[in-house]
């Protein structure tokens, strides 16, 4: 018996030091989330990109704010310090839900933002680049 398919689907493109993630699929649970940041991670460790482009383009809700500092604290050590990392909220109206995980990211350190729109997300990751 193998194991079941994940509920995300991740599309990766490279463009010198940018690695764009492209995130589909159906989100809604801490445990979605965790997966598809963890395979994020591994991509990244593999291919050690100077920055992170994630357009995630997924249906469902992120989870709740209470979550999102579970979120956060299981991403240490996962790969993303010293790396900007630019997140694109395909839904409008998650965005504010999504930027308090930016803020807790951030508190501890990480170079993230979130955008509403993929144009934004490459300019600022631009800014600064070597």
């Amino acid at each position: 018996m193998h194991a079941p398919d994940p509920p995300f689907r991740i599309e990766y493109q490279r463009d010198g030091g940018l690695l764009r993630a492209h995130v589909t699929g159906v989100n809604g649970t801490l445990e979605t989330t965790l997966d598809y940041w963890m395979a994020l991670a591994g991509e990244v460790r593999r291919v050690a990109p100077a920055a992170l482009l994630v357009v995630d383009d997924m249906e469902g809700e992120p989870p709740p704010p209470e979550q999102l500092e579970l979120f956060v604290h299981a991403m240490v050590g996962m790969g993303f310090e010293g790396i900007r990392v630019a997140y694109v909220e395909g839904h409008a109206n998650q965005i504010a839900q999504v930027e308090v995980g930016e803020i807790l990211a951030r508190e501890r350190g990480y170079d993230v933002r979130v955008f509403g729109d993929e144009r934004a997300a490459r300019l600022w990751l631009r800014h600064g680049m070597r």
